[in-house]
Parts: structure tokens; sequence; C-alpha cells
């Protein structure tokens, strides 16, 4: 099978080396030719638009920092569409708008195409080895065709029912994620105004009922001091935005999601939309003059987990 990737940033490249690694024939796009130069250097092939990528490969993969640049990168006058022909299949594998991939699916599917999305969860440093997890929506038959490249790019992987469904389902961890993060900058205040030893408070956090993923690994650079998640404000406004969206769209009057949503909006405001989305809980570190610190935590997160093959869930 012959993979096309477009858009190498910090997962989607880590994701297109997981497929070169193991050995599937490549093709890259990225606007950074930096990006793509360096797995030119590596053997891969180097396509000049998204319709030409689309025209020589089997299976065209897009990861994309929003949906705005998905839809161009589809739908361009050098777009994938202007490439794509029948059999072949497009998986979305950013965090976007499950209308949107409805939308640019229904139009794969009038050229005989078929379109999936396959957002990912689990972190970048997750996504490096290939043990991150992947979601997918979209004809199971399609699923099956190209599990053997979602294996090499994950660990644990799930096929969630419909086109758009796994996109759905993203949003919903990725807005978890962001709950818990807020909550945290919050239980790291309260540890650190009543002295606690905060390398015990992780401990006890870690083996207690208040666990979570996002404890495990964002608390170990807050502690640090750098917040270096390789996840960014602007992300995860969008993120929380989508799933604002949806509470919306479903007439559902959500409480939790509004006041999450505007404190990440408060946090971009402060520290920038590039900043570290980890440095949402430095709004009270700066409020009340403390530092959240411990020695012997990480700067940036690795995966010690050896590499291994993936399976469906």
């Amino acid at each position: 099978m012959k993979i096309g990737f477009i858009g190498l940033g910090n997962v989607g490249g880590k994701l297109a080396g997981s497929l070169f690694r193991n050995n599937f024939d490549l093709t890259v796009r990225d606007l950074d030719e930096k990006l793509t130069k360096k797995f030119k250097d590596i053997g891969a092939k180097v396509a000049k638009t998204p319709k030409e990528l689309a025209e020589k490969v089997d299976l065209i993969i897009t990861c994309l920092p929003s949906t705005k640049i998905c839809s161009e990168v589809m739908e361009g006058p050098k777009g994938v569409l202007k490439g794509i022909s029948k059999n072949k299949i497009w998986l979305e594998m950013s965090t976007t708008d499950e209308s949107e991939i409805r939308r640019i699916g229904n139009i794969l599917e009038k050229k005989g195409a078929i379109p999936l999305d396959g957002p990912v969860s689990g972190g970048c440093h997750r996504a490096e080895t290939g043990n991150i997890a992947i979601f997918v929506g979209g004809k199971r038959k399609a699923f099956e065709k190209i599990l053997p490249a979602l294996k090499s790019m994950g660990r644990k992987i799930l096929h969630t029912g419909d086109l758009g469904s796994a996109s759905i389902l993203k949003i919903i961890t990725n807005y978890l994620a962001s709950v818990h993060l807020v909550a945290l900058g919050e239980a790291w205040t309260i540890a650190k105004k009543s002295n606690l030893d905060l390398t015990k408070t992780f401990k006890g956090i870690s083996i207690s009922s208040g666990n979570s993923f996002v404890h495990e690994t964002e608390s170990q650079v807050i502690l640090n001091g750098s917040y270096n998640i390789n996840f960014t404000m602007d992300l995860v406004e969008k993120d929380v935005g989508l799933f604002d969206e949806l509470s919306k769209k479903y007439n559902s009057n959500l409480e939790i999601s509004p006041l999450v949503r505007n404190i990440f909006m408060d946090a971009k405001k402060k520290y920038g939309p590039r900043a570290w989305s980890s440095m949402v809980v430095k709004r009270f570190e700066d409020k009340l003059k403390i530092k959240f610190r411990a020695p012997n935590f990480p700067s940036e997160l690795v995966d010690e987990e050896p590499e291994k093959k993936g399976y469906e869930v």
C-alpha cells in the first residue's frame, strides 16, 4: 500500500515517521520545506501539491491544525479532491468538526473514494513511538484495509462506527483532558499553599482515586517548570470550542464546559496562543505568587514503553 501524509507538525510528523520506520511506501507534503526535507533525506518521497500526492498513493492521510486548513488542503485548486480517484481512501487524523468531515466525505464518495476519520489520543511522546491510541470512524471494510498502517502508527485501535463518530469521541476525550488540567491547577494550588511536599503529592495523586492520564503526564512538566507538553493554547481553545459547539447543537445546556473554555481563553490572552497548554495552571502561580516546583521531574515527556505492534480493541 502506498501512503501519502499531509501535515508534518508535532503529531503528524511523528505518525508519518512511524509509517516510514515500519517500511511503508511513503510520500509526504507540508508547506514547511524543512519538515519535508527531513523525510526526503531518509528516503521518503515528497509531493509538490496535495493533488500530486493523491494521484500517486492509495491512502491519503491528513493531520492538520484546523478545520479551515484541512478544507483548503482538500478543496483548493491543487487540493486532494483534484487528484483522488475511485477506491482510494482518505483518512483525516486531525481533531476537527465532524460535520465538516461528513461534508467532504460526501464529495469523496461521489468520486468513488472512501472517507475515514482517525484522530489520535495519548500525547506527542506516544505518537513518536507508535504507542498512541487511534479512533477510526467510517466503513468497516475500509478500516480493515488500512489496519496494517494503523497498527504501525498506534498501539490501541478502536473502530467507533460511522464516519464522524471518531471525531466526536476525540472531542469528548480532549474536553475531559482539558477539565482535568484546569482542576490540577487548583489541586496544585492547595497543595502548595498547604506546604505539602509536591513530590509526595504527585505520588499520592498517582496512586489515588484522583489520578488521571493528565496528572501522570502534564503534572511532571508543570513540576519541572518547562510546561512543555508539545500542545499549545490555541489548539486547546479550538478543541474545547468544538465540544461547546456540540453541546449547543444538541441543546444540552452544559455547565462546566463554558467555564473551562473561558479559563483557557484567559490563559491564551495572558501567555499567547502558542504557549504550552499546561501553562493554564500558571494563572494561579502568577496570581498567588507561588511556584509548583519539585526536583527530578523531566522538562519533556518521553515514552519509555517499547514500541509494539498495535491491535484493535
